[in-house]
């Protein structure tokens, strides 16, 4: 019986101590800081024409932009250029987009993508030999490539705005 009552009071001893906090140990593994991951968007210009199938193929810059296959691409076509009281303003509409003329035909602008190049065509059951130029000459896209983890968090980057509201450190090269 004394070695429990012996054994309780050293433990209740022990218990019941205070002190000082002991000194913070060393940091663990975890390395230094990295940068955040911030997505690229890439401005680019190009012509829709017979000679080149109505499609052209755009590869990405490998010494200023770097692209994973995990990577989200996603492409906006300029549409338009609006004034707003005084400033012009671009306006910005994802792909695939799709313009319907007066006799039901319909010309889609669409792309699909590799982590090395994004390719850029016309589909739709129109004759693209009657298309004005102004569909098919100069058109303007801008591609957006997105991390992958920062695309999972923010699902909802189909508008441009989206994209730009949740990416406002995002850079725009615009590339001739």
């Amino acid at each position: 019986m004394k070695k429990i009552s012996l054994l309780l009071a050293l433990i209740l001893v022990i218990v019941s101590c205070e002190g000082e906090r002991g000194p913070i140990g060393p940091p663990g593994p975890i390395g230094e800081p990295g940068e955040a991951l911030i997505g690229t968007i890439l401005e680019i210009e190009g012509d829709f024409t017979a000679e080149n199938g109505y499609s052209f193929l755009y590869e990405f810059p490998t010494s200023e932009v770097v692209v994973f296959e995990s990577d989200v691409v996603q492409v906006y076509l300029l549409e338009e250029v609006i004034n707003d009281n005084g400033d012009f303003v671009d306006v910005w509409t994802p792909l695939p987009n799709s313009f319907f003329f007066s006799d039901a035909s319909q010309l889609v602008y669409n792309y699909n993508h590799t982590f090395f190049d994004v390719n850029l065509f016309l589909d739709g059951n129109v004759d693209f030999k009657t298309v004005s130029n102004d569909f098919l000459l100069n058109q303007v896209f801008r591609i957006a490539i997105i991390p992958a983890a920062f695309a999972e968090k923010n699902p909802n980057l189909t508008s441009y705005e989206a994209l730009m509201q949740a990416m406002p450190d995002a850079k725009v090269l615009k590339i001739d």
